[in-house]
């Protein structure tokens, strides 16, 4: 999968004003840990079959956009679970580097605090963190609109919290980050997700020549299970067994247009052509 990367003009804005004000070092630690919180969801949603390949490097740190529509809760989760956590390990790998060579924290602990910052920030309940996306799978029972709804006052909630505590530091050190911690998240309460489903191997590979795989599977299996199955590099071919007995094969042609249709929970079998 192509990892597209983009650079907002302010990122560079941001870096210069970090250059003369010494903190470069704070914010290419930001910068990288970041990357990686984003690339830990976009591995785990392609593991799905979905695409998260667009990277935007902003600001206050980087933002992934792709497709996961239709797909299962569990497998949300993961996804959204896998950027924090990867945050986490890196914050426990620099831990464990420092009880075993105390003389290298004076070298690392920057991006060992950035990384377990970023995972603390990121679980909180409010839009467009991991943690306000988490709080709305959670109430999606609910149904869309109510669940859309509580989060985006949870946000608005943790955002007034922010701006108090800007309002209250000024009477001191006025705690910039706060304030602009705030305006965004204000801003994400309102915000939505642009999503493009995975590209599967077209014109341009079949020219070329693509490598066939052929996958056995129950015929029972949904749709949505079989995507995890999608490589971009090969031609996938779903060999349909039931009860132990053939059925047929499901071209990648024949599946597509079931996902194009919306068929997530369809069994396999109901994607066969009728004769």
């Amino acid at each position: 999968m192509e990892l597209k990367v983009r650079v907002h003009p302010l990122f560079l804005v941001a870096g210069l004003i970090s250059a003369f004000t010494g903190d470069l070092l704070l914010f290419c630690a930001a910068t990288v840990a970041a990357i990686e919180h984003e690339c830990a969801h976009a591995f785990v949603a392609r593991r799905y079959g979905f695409a998260l390949d667009k990277l935007v490097l902003m600001p206050y740190g980087a933002v992934i956009a792709g497709d996961i529509r239709g797909i299962g809760k569990k497998e949300e989760l993961a996804v959204l679970v896998a950027g924090p956590l990867a945050n986490a390990c890196t914050a426990l790998f620099f831990a464990a580097l420092w009880w075993l060579w105390p003389e290298t924290y004076a070298f690392t602990d920057t991006a060992a605090y950035v990384s377990f910052s970023l995972f603390l920030v990121n679980l909180l309940p409010a839009y467009p963190l991991d943690g306000g996306r988490i709080l709305h799978l959670a109430l999606s029972r609910l149904g869309e609109r109510r669940a859309r709804g509580i989060c985006r006052a949870v946000t608005l909630l943790i955002s007034a919290g922010m701006l108090v505590y800007f309002a209250f530091t000024c009477f001191s050190r006025p705690a910039w980050t706060a304030l602009v911690f705030a305006v965004l998240l204000a801003a994400g309460a309102f915000g939505g997700a642009h999503y493009r489903r995975a590209a599967l191997p077209r014109a341009k590979r079949f020219a070329r020549g693509v490598e066939e795989r052929r996958i056995v599977i129950d015929a029972s299996r949904t749709v949505q299970e079989a995507l995890k199955f999608f490589t971009e590099e090969r031609y996938l071919v779903l060999v349909l067994y039931e009860a132990g007995e053939f059925l047929g094969e499901l071209t990648e042609e024949e599946y597509a247009a079931a996902l194009s249709a919306g068929r997530y929970g369809d069994r396999l079998a109901d994607c066969l052509p009728k004769l």
